[in-house]
């Protein structure tokens, strides 16, 4: 019997299509430290954990499809202390960002339609749009540039009537990159003159270094029309497992038209929204300390690259990962060949190749994507690693 070509044309997952290979090893003794996914190890806040104790109730019922209340209220209120004001209604809540970019593609794109994406770009961003048999419109940015957006008119002329929106991750996944004003009033231009949505990822926003601010496309005005922000609690309060995000948009006809898609998978797990909103409610203060923490491993990661003879790569702005260009042929082979052949004191890192990143073929084969997810001393240790390892493989 024939599966679909819908499945059978999707993109397999870069960052965990090495996973059994990585397994095996660990299984033979090796240790593996996992620098291929963006897995913080920061321990969840306990209020989570808390809310959920506290919620008294002999029966655990279906969410409302929109979601819960108390939730809705907690990212409202979260969202006023950057001056972003909205309503109950202008927010619906989520299986994760993941279920979040899939609605939001299937409310804006018909079967056929273009996504305008800077590339490199979230590899998962594939599945959600080819799954709905949309296509994604590379925006090709350069590591020599930090990823930062090219001129206006490069991104106009990819524009076509099938164009229906710009999809982003700010800041960026897998880049690190933060959008600068420009860049988002470019966006906003672009967006206006041709009629496009804005489908603003915004998971990581908060995670900004050197005294950067990461600011929400929600600030800017004259978009609320066309505005579509994707939230989540998995980075921003390491709770990735929890899967609670958000779609927050101002276009009502465009959120009432989603939650019929809400409606249609029932709800998004009740307890799991209560502890999320527990999260919302933490004071701002919690995001300035997760901050400083992942900008001392983003230290130690650009500071070692660096050192390394023949490696491309600027120093990442924001989130909690790096893209960098190694002095390599083939980035799989070499990510293959880190997992079953070398080990330094019985010790390795998993990455995950770049090009699965990339929708332009031939880019991205050299690089690799890093995530700075582990404590300070894990960092050190693995960096060390890749550093040996390219010595010994490039011999």
């Amino acid at each position: 019997m024939r599966l679909s070509d819908r499945v059978l044309h999707m993109q397999e997952s870069p960052v965990r299509k090495l996973v059994p290979i990585a397994e095996k090893q660990k299984k033979n003794g090796k240790k593996v430290y996992h620098l291929n996914i963006g897995q913080p190890d920061i321990e969840t806040p306990k209020a989570f954990m808390e809310a959920i104790n506290a919620y008294d109730t002999s029966v655990i019922k279906y969410s409302f499809s929109q979601g819960e209340p108390v939730l809705i209220d907690a990212i409202i209120d979260y969202y006023k202390r950057d001056g972003m004001v909205y309503e109950d209604n202008d927010i619906l809540i989520t299986n994760g960002g993941s279920e979040a970019l899939t609605f939001t593609t299937i409310a804006t794109c018909n079967p056929g339609d273009e996504i305008l994406i800077p590339e490199p770009f979230y590899t998962n961003y594939n599945g959600f749009t080819s799954a709905v048999n949309v296509d994604l419109v590379p925006i090709t940015t350069k590591a020599e540039d930090g990823f930062h957006l090219p001129k206006e008119e490069e991104i106009v002329k990819l524009i076509t009537p099938k164009t229906k929106a710009i999809l982003f991750s700010n800041p960026g996944n897998p880049t690190g990159t933060i959008l600068t004003k420009v860049e988002m009033d470019m966006i906003k231009r672009i967006a206006i003159e041709h009629d496009l949505y804005i489908i603003s990822d915004e998971v990581y926003r908060k995670m900004a270094f050197d005294g950067l601010k990461s600011y929400s496309m929600g600030q800017l005005e004259g978009i609320d029309d066309r505005l579509i922000i994707v939230d989540s609690v998995s980075k921003r309060f390491s709770a990735c497992g929890a899967r609670i995000g958000a779609i927050i948009s101002k276009n009502k006809k465009l959120t009432s038209n989603i939650l019929k898609l809400c409606q249609a998978r029932l709800c998004v797990a009740t307890l799991e929204q209560i502890g999320a909103a527990a999260l919302y409610k933490m004071p701002s203060e919690y995001a300035n300390e997760i901050k400083d923490i992942y900008e001392e491993r983003r230290n130690i990661v650009y500071e070692t690259l660096k050192e390394i003879p023949g490696v491309v790569c600027e120093k990442p702005q924001g989130a909690f990962y790096v893209v960098a260009k190694l002095p390599i042929e083939s980035a799989e082979e070499f990510c293959v060949w880190l997992l079953q052949d070398f080990d330094h004191h019985g010790e390795t890192v998993m990455l995950a190749p770049a090009q699965g990143f990339y929708s332009t073929k031939g880019l991205g084969k050299n690089e690799v994507r890093i995530a700075y997810v582990l404590n300070s001393d894990e960092m050190k240790k693995a960096m060390n690693i890749l550093k040996e390892a390219l010595k010994v493989y490039n011999q």
